[in-house]
């Protein structure tokens, strides 16, 4: 493992420092797109390289989704790079899910709030981590006395919590090498619709990538819903390679129906509002709870059982808790070097 955490990040700096210089001088198309082949082909071996299977899940959604997709795009000039961007934010954002604020007035505005801006998502964090030790604990001790549907809910916590507390930590991260970065998620759990919940609140990172990549280019050949049903199929797809390289496990479909169920979900859901424009919607009190009830049933009943099924949640915990062993032995050796430990 501590291998891997010096080569992946310095052969991912590498690798996106040529991309931005063969950015720089080539044109958009099909050239640029060959230049940029070495580095497409480096990001999809590196995540095999992460022994750890967190670590190498993260690896996968970082470079082999967001990486490879971003890449794809600037090859014909769109998307979230630019190769004028200066080296370090050009690396930082095309390596990580995070996006630059583009505009000057929301980089002013937040750097009014750069104090609470920092502070809270580093507290937020904080919290969350606890959460998760907390449930972990749980875990470890009553998992197998557990219904298979309340170890889910609990490991659906763990997912969002490790992804709302490191993304946030990214864009702190960044802010404080003088970058403005776009928030990546906005409190899903008040999601009045599908639609919000998918466009506007969830993995916003991702969303970016795949309208830009898929959604607007079908949508101006074929209509609103078949760019819909085409963004959520191929994020369907994506979470099945990522799970591949989480597990090592040949993709099974059910993540894949998931997401097409919600895509069918999400344009059935703009159909009904177009039919029912001037009549009352139901307030979001009762919105709420039919939107994160369908989201959590679903997941339990496709998602859940590709990720943690099969034995699959066994190989995180005994990681977790040899994680959790050797941190706890490093800092047993720390105290006792510094004199306050026995």
């Amino acid at each position: 493992m501590h291998h891997s955490v010096a080569t992946v990040p310095l052969a991912v700096t590498a690798g996106m420092l040529y991309a931005r210089a063969a950015a720089a001088s080539t044109r958009p198309g099909p050239g640029r797109l060959f230049a940029f082949t070495p580095v497409l082909a480096l990001l999809l071996v590196l995540p095999f390289s992460v022994p750890l299977y967190g670590a190498r899940g993260l690896a996968a959604f970082f470079l082999v989704w967001l990486g490879e997709f971003k890449l794809l795009l600037l090859a014909f000039g769109r998307g979230p790079l630019d190769p004028a961007l200066r080296p370090l934010p050009f690396v930082f954002t095309a390596s990580l899910p995070v996006k630059l604020r583009q505009s000057r007035s929301q980089a002013a505005d937040a750097a009014v709030t750069t104090a609470g801006t920092v502070a809270l998502p580093l507290l937020s964090s904080g919290i969350k981590v606890a959460v998760m030790a907390s449930v972990f604990s749980l875990l470890f001790r009553s998992k197998d006395t557990l219904h298979p549907y309340a170890a889910f809910a609990l490991y659906g916590v763990v997912m969002y919590c490790v992804l709302d507390s490191l993304l946030p930590c990214l864009a702190v991260a960044g802010r404080a090498l003088g970058m403005e970065m776009e928030p990546q998620f906005d409190r899903p759990y008040l999601s009045a619709s599908l639609g919000d919940f998918w466009g506007r609140r969830w993995n916003l990172v991702a969303s970016a990538a795949l309208r830009a990549a898929v959604h607007d280019p079908v949508r101006a050949r074929l209509g609103a819903p078949a760019g819909v049903l085409a963004a959520f199929l191929v994020s369907g797809l994506m979470h099945e390679v990522v799970l591949y390289y989480l597990t090592f496990r040949a993709p099974t479909g059910r993540v894949t129906a998931f997401f097409a169920l919600h895509g069918a979900c999400v344009c059935a859901e703009r159909w009904c509002a177009r039919r029912c424009v001037g009549r009352a919607r139901p307030p979001r009190v009762v919105a709420t709870p039919l939107v994160m009830g369908f989201v959590v049933g679903t997941a339990f009943w496709l998602f859940f059982p590709a990720i943690f099924g099969d034995g699959m949640d066994d190989l995180y915990l005994a990681e977790n808790a040899a994680l959790a062993s050797l941190f706890l032995d490093a800092g047993a050796w720390l105290l006792r070097l510094v004199g306050l430990g026995q």
